[in-house]
């Protein structure tokens, strides 16, 4: 009896931990309250997050190594894309400039993974409840050397926002092609994925 009860105690202590090493956007967030300025964009970014989190799930080697063409980008480059955008994401409601060159072949897939998500649910927390005027003093910057470049927001919206969708959809194409499609139980009008 003692060994059962020690048994059931661990497996709860282990379901535990593994709710709680969840990665953000399992699920899309409930939606804000209202229509302001940073909630849209805040939405915008929770959208993103939902489809990068199902785009990149039960990615295998094979899939990282994917490449459609000779010239193109294997799965794992587009990954270190995305990641360097979602930085820029991240940098610009924070008042950061975004200092390049960086390299991100140093991380692993699930180090890529984790971090995008991470920022992109702390980007999406920042806009979330900001006004228009809050938003219009957003700046992305960028910076090489001692230069920096500023643009208005616009610019992410248009810009690293839009390409990381675009480039969330190039993956879940990818995967399909390399004989690993994703989860057909995704369902991004609604936000979460079935679970039956």
């Amino acid at each position: 009896m003692q060994k059962l009860l020690f048994f059931l105690i661990l497996i709860f202590i282990s379901n535990l931990q593994a709710q709680d090493m969840r990665l953000p956007y399992h699920q899309i967030p409930e939606s804000p309250p209202e229509y302001t300025t940073g909630n849209v964009i805040g939405r915008l970014i929770d959208g993103l997050g939902y489809r990068y989190y199902w785009a990149t799930e039960g990615l295998t080697t094979s899939d990282l190594e994917y490449k459609p063409s000779g010239n193109g980008r294997t799965i794992l480059e587009t990954l270190q894309h995305i990641y360097g955008m979602s930085e820029m994401i991240l940098e610009s409601p924070k008042g950061e400039p975004s200092i390049r060159p960086k390299d991100f072949t140093k991380y692993s897939f699930e180090e890529l993974r984790r971090k995008t998500l991470e920022n992109l649910e702390a980007a999406s927390k920042l806009v979330k409840g900001k006004n228009a005027d809050a938003v219009s003093n957003f700046k992305v910057t960028f910076q090489r050397g001692e230069k920096q470049t500023d643009f208005p927001y616009w610019n992410m919206i248009n810009g690293m926002l839009s390409d990381c969708i675009y480039h969330t959809g190039q993956l879940v194409i990818m995967r399909r092609s390399n004989g690993n499609p994703q989860n057909p139980k995704v369902n991004v009008f609604i936000g979460k994925t079935r679970e039956d």
